[in-house]
């Protein structure tokens, strides 16, 4: 009969080597910061980006004659968030008779123009809609 030699470690051993490593990597919850605390300060970051307009949409602005007062912009801006925070990618934004096509992932507005001049009201190429 064979003896067992000491070649194995016991459990407790084994148990430390493996959960308890002698190089341990900096984690988040020794610096205090949290994950959630990351992604908010990254989406905040990113929800601050500035709505900016297309070339077109700023001819079609020029062209139709269309000034958008702060409120009304405040309001466009908001409709983009909104837009963003239910995950459209293309979006109608309605403020007052003012009709917007943004690109919400670009924060871009597409094309703009006044609901009167739009001859069936018929949009396309968007996947929701926001009235502001």
């Amino acid at each position: 009969m064979n003896k067992i030699t000491n070649q194995f470690t016991s459990i407790a051993q084994v148990t430390d080597q493996y959960l308890n490593p002698k190089s341990k990597s900096v984690s988040a919850d020794s610096l205090g910061v949290s994950f959630e605390d990351i992604l908010k300060q990254k989406q905040d970051v990113a929800g601050s980006e500035e709505l900016k307009f297309s070339k077109h949409a700023t001819m079609r602005l020029e062209e139709r004659k269309i000034s958008l007062s702060k409120d009304q912009s405040e309001r466009l801006e908001s409709g983009v968030l909104k837009a963003s925070e239910k995950g459209i990618h293309e979006s109608l934004v309605i403020v007052d008779s003012l009709a917007f096509i943004v690109n919400i992932p670009n924060k871009t507005v597409v094309t703009a123009m006044d609901q009167a001049e739009s001859d069936n009201h018929v949009y396309t190429n968007i996947d929701g809609a926001v009235i502001a």
